[in-house]
C-alpha cells in the first residue's frame, strides 16, 4: 500500500499569522518519517464564499464553483492535519467555513492537529474535533499543542525566536504520536472505504 497522502491545512489567513512557523515544522517532521506524503493546503489560496448552499453536499450538489473546487482538493487526501490557531477560544472563521463547504470528502478519514495559543489551542482543538465527528472524520487521540511558556518562547510577535526547534523536546513526542495515529487510521479507513 502506498504511503497515505495527508493534507496539512493552514487555518489562519491573517497577514501577521504565526501559522507559517508550525506549518513548516510539522511538514519537516512528516518528511523525515518516510511513511507519509504531505501537501500544504493553505486557506489563503482558496477564496471560499460564506457557505450559502441549499444544504451540505451530503444532501445536494454544491453550486458555487469555488466550493466544488475545494471539495475536489480536499477529496484528494487520505487524511488531514490541521494547523489550528485559537481565536477567542475557538477555531478561525475561515476554517469553520472551509469545513462546512464539504462533507462527503471529509468523511471516514482521520484528522490530527497542531494547535497553538496561550492555552495550547485546547478550546479550538476541542471544537475542531467535535466538528470533525459531525463530518464523520476520525479525530486522533494524540495531537500537538503549543501553549504557555513554549508559545511565548517561539512566537515572534511576543519576542520569541520563531524557531520550533527551541521547544522540540516539548512537542516532538506529541508530533510522533499524532503522525503514528494519523497514518494508522489513514491506512485503515482507506482500506475500509475501498
Amino acid at each position: 500500500m502506498a504511503n497515505p497522502k495527508i493534507a496539512i491545512i493552514v487555518s489562519s489567513t491573517r497577514p501577521t499569522r504565526f501559522a507559517d512557523i508550525p506549518t513548516a515544522w510539522i511538514k519537516a517532521q512528516a518528511e523525515v518519517r518516510g511513511d507519509i506524503e504531505v501537501e500544504i493546503v493553505d486557506l489563503r489560496d482558496h477564496k471560499l464564499p460564506f457557505f450559502a448552499e441549499v444544504a451540505s453536499n451530503a444532501w445536494a450538489p454544491s453550486q458555487d464553483p469555488a466550493a466544488v473546487a475545494w471539495q475536489k482538493k480536499v477529496g484528494e487526501f487520505d487524511g488531514y492535519i490541521f494547523v489550528v490557531a485559537e481565536y477567542n477560544r475557538s477555531i478561525t472563521g475561515e476554517l469553520k467555513n472551509a469545513l462546512d463547504q464539504a462533507y462527503v470528502e471529509w468523511a471516514k478519514k482521520p484528522m490530527g492537529a497542531i494547535a497553538y495559543g496561550s492555552m495550547g489551542g485546547a478550546n479550538a482543538l476541542g471544537h475542531l474535533q467535535n466538528i470533525g465527528v459531525e463530518l464523520q472524520m476520525v479525530p486522533t487521540r494524540n495531537n500537538v499543542r503549543i501553549g504557555g511558556g513554549d508559545f511565548f518562547k517561539v512566537h515572534p510577535g511576543f519576542g520569541g525566536s520563531g524557531n520550533l526547534a527551541d521547544i522540540e523536546g516539548s512537542i516532538g513526542p506529541s508530533a510522533k504520536a499524532m503522525f503514528d495515529d494519523v497514518i494508522w487510521w489513514a491506512k485503515a479507513t482507506k482500506a475500509a472505504r475501498g
